[in-house]
């Protein structure tokens, strides 16, 4: 886009909404308020549509009565080819908020003669605008007016009649066309009269039909000029902007597990960012759907909602197929929780896809989104289409702060830091799965490639797929090389034998200490006893030694008594 949506709003001119999810946002807010539009295209592009659902969306969203003039179907057909969209004509004419009209102009009656002009259908449609007060005008198809004539003159002056007199009632008029040979409209007058032209394109590219919108000419206003793609369903029209998003989306912080804990682990023990878009990249077989699986299930047992948009496999054989491995995803779908949307990318165009998922992302509004897998989309498309798409994509996910997990199916004989589409360098966090052929077995192994913003493992995990689940677990490395599969269960028994005999090894010189230990305390024991008993045997002798010496003093206290004689102390 030429310019921002913010340029476009700042401009005097007054925009009148269509309602149309997208259109507005590529015209800056809407068709020119009071002034005539010319929408044209080929049989089946839905210009009748966009009318109407400009005129119901008036009627519903701002309260503007509306008046829609067909000149090819009756206002029964119409009313009957609308009703499938959820657009009930009948509701508002009776409410008085809308006018149907059908002007019949059988073209093989009618014969150039004389003068020719638009004041019939001026006075007709006159009156429909005030019966209903209309704000909105949807006149379809003009060129049935002028189908017999040749007069160029004429046909300009009366369009721009037509055109002025719309503008002095003050009404936003659509006006539809079909397209011409070498021009937009089959006149080729039209659009040079209209204020606004907007070009609706249904194409055929390798049997896959692919609708476009364009806005031709925007007088006094910038808007978008590339081509959009748009969806017709059962809520209408649906413009994809493709060209809207920039790089200003927020970064989040926050950090989200990728179901695995090992995972989690090598990623800086906290997992992925909040809104950032991952890729799985291997062979076929190497468990890139299954890491899918363990990433969305995740998410819903977190409370959260996810998308999971399938373009190999159903959903009843992904629910087999990630249930025979203990990842049971139906609970989720019950809870409303996990959406499913599978399709082979041969159905549609790769923009048809594109204005799809932007449509399910934005009414669901998930917070984890899975595309498995993305190369499928090779059927129809260029890798740079593919890439170009996938990029917008990316950064609509961004945009909405959508957790973006895809996978990628790489051919054998591709490098390792290699994609088939080469998308890569779009991508936050890159997983890559491979095949280890060792010992006529092939096993998984795991390599975190890059993750933005975080430190993380640089180690190779083996990748074991079970019936109990997915786990990572340590490759061994040694003179030959990585071993994986059995070689690294051989590897793990002999060292659980050599730590065995280690162990063992430890416990017998255990033992032997401890033995070491009690005939030492034995013997100190021993020694504590003899030295005890001898000292009981001495402390029994100095006690008799000590009384014999009392003994002794008191014999002599006596005797000196007896003499009368003075006691000496000695």
């Amino acid at each position: 886009m030429s310019m921002s949506l913010a340029d476009a709003t700042n401009g005097a001119l007054e925009k009148c909404p269509t309602g149309i999810i997208g259109f507005d946002e590529i015209t800056g807010g809407g068709l020119p308020k009071g002034r005539p539009t010319l929408v044209c295209g080929n049989a089946g592009c839905g210009k009748t549509l966009f009318g109407l659902e400009f005129l119901v969306r008036g009627v519903v969203s701002h309260g503007e009565p509306g008046v829609f003039m067909a000149f090819e179907e009756t206002a029964e057909d119409l009313t009957k080819n609308v009703k499938s969209l959820g657009f009930d004509l009948e509701d508002l004419v009776e409410k008085e908020m809308l006018s149907v009209d059908h002007v019949h102009v059988e073209r093989s009656e009618i014969e150039e003669n004389g003068e020719y002009d638009l004041d019939g259908l001026f006075i007709r449609l006159g009156l429909a605008i005030d019966s209903v007060g209309a704000k909105r005008v949807v006149l379809d198809t003009l060129e049935t007016l002028f189908s017999g004539l040749s007069n160029t003159a004429v046909l300009r002056s009366e369009l721009r009649r037509l055109f002025r007199w719309l503008k002095d009632k003050g009404v936003t008029a659509v006006i539809t066309a079909e397209r011409g040979a070498g021009a937009l409209t089959r006149h080729g007058l039209e659009e040079y009269v209209s204020d606004c032209v907007v070009v609706l394109d249904h194409r055929i590219t390798d049997q896959v039909a692919t609708r476009r919108i364009r806005v031709v000419k925007y007088r006094g206003s910038s808007h978008g000029t590339n081509e959009y793609p748009f969806l017709i369903d059962e809520g209408g029209f649906d413009v994809l902007p493709i060209t809207s998003v920039g790089l200003d989306h927020p970064a989040s912080e926050e950090r989200i597990s990728s179901g695995l804990d090992r995972l989690d682990t090598m990623l800086g023990g906290k997992g992925f960012y909040r809104g950032s878009s991952i890729l799985v990249s291997g062979t076929a077989g190497t468990g890139k759907s299954s890491l899918s699986a363990a990433f969305v299930d995740a998410a819903c047992r977190r409370g959260e909602k996810a998308v999971y948009f399938a373009f190999e496999e159903s959903q009843n054989q992904i629910l087999r197929n990630m249930k025979s491995i203990g990842i049971d995803l139906q609970p989720h779908l019950d809870k409303g929780l996990l959406q499913f949307r599978a399709a082979r990318p041969t159905t549609q165009g790769l923009e048809t896809h594109l204005a799809i998922m932007y449509k399910v992302i934005r009414e669901t509004k998930p917070q984890v989104v899975v595309v498995d897998p993305i190369t499928n989309f090779i059927s129809v498309g260029t890798y740079e289409e593919i890439k170009s798409m996938l990029m917008r994509l990316v950064d609509f996910l961004k945009a909405t702060q959508t957790t973006g997990f895809f996978t990628s199916l790489n051919h054998g004989n591709l490098v390792t830091e290699q994609t088939d589409i080469g998308i890569s360098s779009l991508i936050d966090s890159w997983l890559l799965l491979k095949d280890q052929e060792c010992n006529g077995e092939r096993n998984r192994v795991l390599y975190l490639l890059k993750s933005r913003g975080m430190p993380h493992s640089n180690q190779v995990r083996e990748f074991l797929i079970t019936s109990s689940g997915i786990d990572l677990v340590d490759v061994y490395t040694g003179p030959e090389g990585v071993l994986t599969g059995s070689a690294r269960l051989a590897q793990e028994a002999k060292e659980r034998a050599a730590a065995n005999i280690r162990e063992q090894e430890i416990r017998r010189k255990q033992g032997e200490l401890d033995r070491r230990r009690r005939s030492i305390e034995e013997k100190i024991a021993e020694m504590r006893s003899d030295f005890e008993e001898e000292a009981s045997e001495l402390e029994l002798i100095l006690a008799q030694a000590r009384k014999q010496e009392k003994q002794r003093e008191l014999d002599r206290s006596e005797l000196a008594a007896s003499r009368k004689a003075d006691v000496h102390s000695t």
